[in-house]
């Protein structure tokens, strides 16, 4: 149980709701065992009546009648308590189910951008919700029952050594077998259950993938495939799981033979010493009452082993993320308010999945309030680049600084809110238009996100729409055209007012006319602000400060827009190109 020893701080955070349901458990197993003694006295008193050593019945009828009504109140508490003490644990594990859960989310949202490109989605879905509730069964129902197994177990040897500690003795003779087969059966259960939620999560992947992909699917007319596919995954996984309950099911009947062997021993030796005259038959029926009554405890113990060895693999699984350290740490507590200088001194990054080296001893100064224009072939490093800015990975050589301090010691939060980006593939979420642009700037108004789309040119898209700015765009923005959802995307940035401005080839979908209606507001709206445009389009960055061309990630040229062109190389030939193509 080495991965559960994590989760030792939840029993500390609620220790006093654990510690009433533990009193309110004791209090209801108390009650619970005062029965059997109430029933022994009830057996002994009318066979002291059959004998004739009690002869005057109403005496007899008296006491039966009065053990009676202590058996119903005593049985009520219990239920009472037995109520109360699920009430506590049960919805403790609740609690903590929510608490693991925003910690595992939390950690999510601190992890870098490297640690997604190595670990699948359909898999971190998985740790968060099936091995959560694996591991929130251990917290309840296996919490609860083996505090009530165990205070069952105590108080109930204890009163059954007081009366007879020769019919005790063999009453517990099938434990050490119990002990021996929880043991090796808990074993097999963990390796299972570790199998299992490992093709859990291969399935949460494929369907994850399945449906992200399905407009590629149906194009490719592949439905069949990937159904057989599917199939042949759900099958891996039925068989895994049958070899799980296989041994789960072990349990249950082998806790019914021990106890089942337990009331055969009471029932024959008690016989034999109540024919000895060494106990009465009263004592034979509070043991079997005795015995029955850990039925339920013993039996499920088996059950309580299952799930502590599944939650196990499940912690085990959520602790490899949670110990996961960020690559990208917040070292500044001091937030920092920028201006927009940023400066690449001999700056060299190697992605440690691929090991290609995006970017090689760059060397570039944008002062505050300048536009970057960013040229370049496909892999030639520009998104590399600005993900650098952004601090999505960490350089490799050298150093950047903003406003004259290292980014590092730049403080994550503020960096981050003080930039805009506008990705090269326009991600939107699955709510309204409004909802979307706003994304960028808590509590916008909506005179605020008109703005910021009348700036993106898309203002008059979406009053064109039924619902207007209230239009639900489905999933990842499916509902809108390319070109739209990059506009959306530029009015989110926009709306945020940010010092530095990112646009990372989010134009491409639009047509030229669209394009220069874009960037002539943007012109307007960035006076004053650092500026950086990546693009594939001349005609984008013309009007910027200073042009780099990046070339296998090298600086190949650098110079304004006139000073390139005066210059025989890859953006005077690639103007040349594009400047015909616009002709024709």
């Amino acid at each position: 149980m080495k991965a559960l020893q994590y989760l030792n701080k939840y029993f500390y955070k609620y220790k006093y709701r654990l510690l009433l349901g533990l009193f309110i458990t004791v209090c209801s197993k108390y009650l619970s065992l005062l029965i059997p003694p109430l029933i022994r006295n009830s057996i002994d008193m009318a066979d002291a009546y059959r004998t004739g050593i009690v002869t005057d019945l109403s005496v007899v009828k008296s006491d039966l009648l009065n053990n009676i009504l202590l058996i119903i109140g005593a049985a009520l508490l219990a239920g009472v308590f037995t109520f109360l003490m699920r009430q506590l644990i049960i919805v403790t594990s609740r609690l903590i189910e929510f608490d693991l859960k925003n910690e595992i989310y939390d950690q999510y949202q601190k992890l870098s951008v490297n640690f997604y490109k190595k670990n699948r989605t359909g898999d971190l879905m998985n740790r968060i919700s099936e091995d959560v509730s694996k591991v929130r069964m251990y917290f309840g129902p296996a919490v609860m029952y083996t505090i009530n197994m165990l205070i069952l177990f105590i108080v109930a040897i204890i009163k059954m050594v007081e009366i007879d500690l020769v019919l005790t003795g063999y009453t517990l003779l099938p434990l050490p077998l119990l002990s021996i087969s929880i043991y090796i059966l808990s074993r097999v259960i963990n390796t299972r259950s570790t199998i299992v939620q490992l093709y859990l999560s291969k399935l949460t992947i494929n369907a994850q993938e399945t449906f992200s992909g399905i407009s590629i699917l149906k194009s490719y007319g592949i439905e069949k495939k990937s159904i057989k596919e599917f199939m042949i995954l759900t099958d891996e996984t039925k068989a895994k799981n049958i070899d799980l309950f296989k041994a789960q099911a072990l349990f249950f009947p082998l806790m019914i033979l021990l106890i089942g062997l337990s009331n055969i021993l009471v029932i024959y030796v008690g016989g034999l010493r109540y024919i000895a005259g060494e106990i009465s038959v009263g004592v034979i029926a509070e043991f079997i009452m005795y015995v029955n009554m850990l039925t339920w405890p013993v039996a499920v113990v088996g059950w309580v082993t299952s799930i502590v060895q599944q939650a196990e693999a499940s912690q085990k699984r959520i602790n490899e993320f949670l110990q996961h350290r960020p690559e990208i740490e917040n070292t500044a507590t001091k937030k920092h308010r920028l201006k927009g200088g940023i400066e690449f001194k001999n700056v060299s990054f190697t992605y440690d999945d691929t090991n290609i080296t995006a970017l090689k001893n760059i060397n570039l100064k944008i002062a505050p309030g300048q536009t970057l224009g960013i040229l370049g072939k496909t892999g030639s490093g520009k998104s590399t680049l600005i993900n650098l800015l952004t601090r999505s990975y960490d350089i490799s050589q050298g150093t950047i600084t903003m406003d004259e301090r290292p980014i590092k010691d730049v403080n994550l939060n503020s960096l981050r809110e003080q930039i805009g980006v506008v990705p090269q593939d326009s991600f939107l979420f699955s709510d309204t238009i409004k909802t979307n642009i706003s994304f960028g700037l808590e509590n916008a108004s909506m005179m605020q996100i008109e703005q910021a789309a009348n700036n993106a040119y898309i203002h008059e898209n979406i009053v064109e729409f039924k619902e207007g700015y209230n239009t639900f765009i489905g999933e990842r923005g499916v509902t809108l055209s390319g070109g739209q959802k990059q506009r959306v995307s530029i009015a989110r940035a926009l709306i945020k007012d940010p010092e530095i401005l990112i646009l990372d080839d989010c134009l491409s979908a639009v047509d030229t006319k669209t394009e220069e209606i874009i960037l002539r507001n943007l012109y307007t709206v960035s006076q004053h602000k650092t500026t950086l445009i990546v693009s594939h389009r001349i005609s984008s960055l013309k009007n910027a400060d200073v042009i780099i061309v990046l070339q296998q990630g090298e600086i190949l040229q650098k110079g304004t827009h006139n000073q390139l062109l005066s210059i025989d190389g890859y953006y005077k030939n690639l103007y040349e190109q594009q400047l015909l193509e616009k002709e024709e």
